[in-house]
């Protein structure tokens, strides 16, 4: 099989195949792994720091002289409403409280959100190769001037619409995130429920409609979800949820044995968490969030407000009240070194493509 095509010549990258920017998953060790093993790997900074971002950036730089893509969000910072702010407060104070949960809950007036505004110049300064983005497009100008400095840019389109408005903005390829995926989807158009596309519904829409080359997210797990979504039409994958429970994964221990003992059915869409619609396995504190009947705040407010109870749930081991963000494939991923996984997959789609055409073979002769 030929690997060669619009992506790897677009990245520089031998395979087409990205690993999925997953915050609080990805490492830059992973992020390393998978670029020094011919694929593009890919750093989240979205909402850290410019001194984090920059921190990273120079650790994957010492893993890899290899491309890699840094992930940034692309939204707009919502201004607080007090009222509804106090209320989920309240509500998350009893309920922390009643689960010996220590919760120390935010001022709303000492919050500090960083958005790509602080990150930009990081990334030019630092010359990294490719860009990437989700829950908005960037502005024209910074468009540019990612462009002029010779980065590719790759958006994420949960409709045809989105991916009609990210090909008009000249970025390079569009990530087609399927409702499989795990995470938070890239939706911006919507202000309700967010598109709900299957990958292999969403990619060939897409492909009748833009003109960019398309990577398929969601759902891809090995050889055959690959080469299913390539000869839909896509140029590329993004791998996310085989990732989670590899060497490299930051994922607590919890999170890496609930989602391997999880079905498929588990993986819930949510956006009590983060204010942001995810798919995750549910949790007691998902489900109290929505019996409770108080409105979710917009990310990242609600994020910053149920961020104590998650963070003291992963140091204190109580899966229940952790974030366990997976996709519908989650349970298949393994415990392996992340450039073995991403072999395996490579191999697996080998194999899928020459059965593909011995197949074809066979019938033409008939």
């Amino acid at each position: 099989m030929k690997w060669h095509n619009k992506v790897t010549s677009l990245l520089n990258i031998t395979y087409p195949a990205v690993q999925a920017p997953m915050l609080g998953i990805t490492t830059p060790a992973m992020v390393a792994a998978i670029s020094n093993a011919g694929g593009l790997g890919s750093l989240p900074v979205g909402g850290l720091s410019p001194d984090q971002t920059l921190a990273l950036i120079r650790e994957v730089k010492a893993l890899t002289n290899k491309p890699f893509a840094v992930n940034l969000f692309a939204h707009t910072i919502p201004t607080v409403d007090q009222v509804a702010f106090g209320a989920m407060k309240e509500f998350l104070t009893a309920f922390a409280a009643e689960h010996g949960i220590a919760y120390v809950p935010p001022v709303p007036g000492q919050l500090r959100y960083y958005t790509y505004h602080d990150q930009i110049e990081i990334l030019i300064s630092e010359k990294i190769p490719v860009v990437s983005f989700t829950f908005g497009i960037p502005e024209d100008d910074h468009i540019a001037d990612l462009k002029n400095r010779g980065a590719r840019l790759i958006g994420t389109a949960t409709c045809v619409e989105e991916a009609l408005l990210l090909d008009n903005k000249f970025v390079d390829i569009i990530t087609a995130q399927g409702s499989e995926a795990g995470g938070h989807r890239g939706t911006f158009l919507t202000e309700g429920s967010p598109p709900m596309i299957g990958t292999m519904s969403l990619v060939p829409q897409l492909a009748d409609a833009i003109r960019r080359p398309i990577l398929a997210a969601g759902g891809i797990c090995d050889g055959s979800t690959m080469m299913a979504a390539m000869m839909l039409g896509a140029q590329g994958v993004q791998i996310g949820s085989a990732f989670l429970v590899c060497n490299e994964s930051s994922a607590p221990n919890a999170h890496k044995h609930r989602i391997q003992n999880a079905a498929s059915n588990e993986a819930v869409l949510t956006k009590n968490l983060s204010g942001r619609w995810a798919r995750g396995i549910e949790t007691k504190l998902m489900r109290a969030i929505s019996a409770s009947g108080i409105a979710t705040l917009p990310y990242p407010v609600q994020q910053s407000l149920t961020a104590p109870i998650r963070s003291f749930a992963q140091q204190h081991d109580l899966p229940d009240y952790q974030t366990m963000w997976a996709g519908q494939s989650a349970s298949r991923a393994v415990r392996r070194p992340a450039a073995a996984i991403f072999q395996s997959i490579l191999e697996q789609a080998q194999a899928a493509f020459e059965q593909v055409e011995k197949h074809v073979q066979v019938r033409d002769r008939d």
